[in-house]
């Protein structure tokens, strides 16, 4: 008894020296600039439009090491990712991306579809009711609010009474406004018309200094007054098909390297149209620019409170509607971008401590092959000339209804019926849409034509019928819904909207900085795993919107 007294005395001071040290190496521990924070003080989303996940590896041996490797060689690379949705186009895809849901969901089922109350065609951004802030007056009346899911960045600023900043930045306004979300700070994107960064009223009622300094240094002429030559001897770029070529339609007509921006934007009585700057890679270095000017500006990452920035390089997307997916410019525009990153990688680790920063790179949608291309290299493929369906189709259901305007409007795999014809004329709906669905499934290009009845009433679980009804939405789908052949692409104008879903649905996906490790991940995942993934790493809820999996390999 007595031996066991001694212990116990013994033993507290023991106890009390153990507790004592480790609340010491805690505090050291905490202390430790090298230590990463509990949470990240800054996330940076990046997207790249239009982006092929095998860009990666046929543009690898060109890269620089501080790019695009540095993500990958020491973040975690996800190889098997895709939108796994019917129409995958920008505004579904960065709408997916930012609140974890399918286009049912929140309803951004294409750029552009038909609204039957009001009859007239809605852009996915559209917002008459605001105004332009810094720009001219068309560039700028947007707003997110037809998404109808929050994003994840709505949810961090509300979970701490709106102490976190957001901010996007894009050429595209799409882009900025559909990743930014509701709640953001400020949404920014390039005035066609003049070249500087704009808002709308909806974020802000004036520009912020700090914006007006950046516009007036006029960095857009500054571009444009470059010579876009490729940044190695042109016989280097043997992953590319040779620069001279039928398939391209080229930059104001001209095909071949180098590009004179300055003449090529210079338009009558010497007015610079600096739209050109968009199908320049000198455009996704003037985004880098201004997205450096708002982490330093803003102070993003600088205190207590996770921030946001959304940055959208989409020049690459307008190159691609110019040049094709295998051309040098292409090649060309990915390896400036890989410097641009490496640029932007190095500015972040001294500004704010990539310690700090958790950073994720995915794309909206990537990039078809062109068909002719494909076809003349004896890959199945073709183009679906939708204006010519759609006047057959016309034609053949005057013959059965007789004359009437039965189709008000065709976009994106989509056939919008007059309902109200249809009604009045005491026709069955489901009827006339199964008629329809019969007649296009006899087009060349078309796989699948499925009905709004039979999504309506049928849960599919796989499949292409899968994917159609995760692109639905009852409320402002089309009543028909068509998916093409693998290798088959729109081709065609209605209207005034250009319809060319050249996607394919394989995108890259990295996340990098803060406490991610290194891994590859290549089981079955879908871009809406990316929001649920990073609130658990902030500790916050999901939307209740969110449809997407945590991605476990990050823990």
């Amino acid at each position: 008894m007595h031996n066991r007294k001694f212990f116990l005395i013994m033993l507290k001071p023991a106890i009390l020296l153990i507790l004592l040290f480790a609340y010491i190496k805690g505090m050291l521990f905490a202390q430790d600039p090298s230590v990463p924070p509990e949470k990240p003080k800054l996330i940076i989303g990046i997207t790249i439009s239009e982006m092929r996940y095998d860009y990666l590896n046929r543009f690898w041996n060109k890269f620089g090491n501080g790019g695009f490797k540095k993500l990958i060689n020491n973040g975690v690379y996800c190889r098997n990712v895709h939108h796994d949705y019917l129409i995958a186009e920008s505004g579904a895809g960065y709408a997916s991306i930012s609140t974890g849901a399918y286009p049912e969901v929140h309803g951004i089922v294409s750029d552009y579809w038909y609204d039957r109350l009001k009859d007239q065609v809605i852009y996915c951004i559209e917002n008459d009711k605001t105004a332009t802030i810094g720009g001219s007056y068309e560039e700028g009346r947007y707003s997110p609010g037809k998404m109808l899911a929050g994003t994840l960045s709505d949810q961090l600023r509300i979970s701490n009474q709106f102490n976190s900043k957001s901010i996007s930045v894009s050429l595209d306004p799409k882009a900025a406004i559909l990743l930014g979300g509701h709640t953001a700070n400020a949404a920014y994107w390039y005035d066609n018309q003049n070249g500087k960064w704009i808002s709308s009223s909806y974020y802000i009622d004036s520009l912020d200094a700090w914006v007006n300094e950046f516009n007036s240094k006029n960095f857009s002429d500054i571009y444009l007054d470059k010579l876009w030559e490729t940044l190695l001897p042109i016989t280097e770029y043997s992953e590319s098909i040779e620069d001279d070529n039928k398939f391209e339609a080229g930059l104001n007509g001209k095909r071949l390297f180098p590009y004179d921006l300055k003449v090529i934007s210079t338009v009558k009585k010497g007015r610079t149209s600096y739209d050109v700057l968009k199908y320049s890679p000198y455009g996704n270095t003037y985004t880098k620019d201004f997205a450096i000017a708002a982490i330093v500006n803003e102070n993003l990452g600088k205190d207590n409170y996770t921030d946001w920035l959304n940055v959208n390089f989409s020049a690459t997307s307008f190159i691609g509607e110019k040049f094709l997916v295998r051309s040098v410019e292409m090649e060309d525009t990915y390896l400036r971008l890989d410097k641009d990153l490496e640029h932007f990688l190095n500015f972040i680790e001294g500004q704010v401590g990539m310690k700090n920063v958790l950073i994720y790179l995915t794309s909206e949608n990537a990039s078809a092959d062109n068909p002719v291309y494909l076809s003349e290299n004896g890959i199945p493929s073709g183009y679906f000339d939708y204006n010519s369906a759609m006047a057959l189709l016309r034609t053949y259901l005057n013959l059965i209804y007789g004359n009437g305007e039965w189709v008000k409007f065709y976009y994106a795999q989509q056939i919008f019926l007059n309902k109200q014809l249809i009604e009045d004329s005491r026709l069955s709906l489901e009827d006339v849409q199964s008629r329809i669905a019969g007649f296009m499934i006899q087009f060349e290009g078309v796989s699948n034509a499925l009905t709004s009845t039979h999504l309506l009433s049928n849960n599919y679980t796989r499949g292409y019928f899968e994917k159609i009804q995760k692109s639905f939405s009852q409320k402002r789908s089309g009543d028909i819904l068509l998916h093409l052949s693998p290798g088959w692409i729109e081709k065609g104008i209605e209207k005034e909207f250009a319809s060319s879903l050249h996607f394919d649905t394989h995108v890259p996906l990295v996340f990098y900085g803060w406490k991610i490790g290194k891994a590859n991940v290549s089981r079955p995942l879908s871009v809406i795993d990316i929001m649920p993934s990073i609130a658990v790493f902030l500790d916050i809820s999901c939307p209740a919107s969110v449809e997407g999996n945590v991605i476990t390999e990050l823990f």
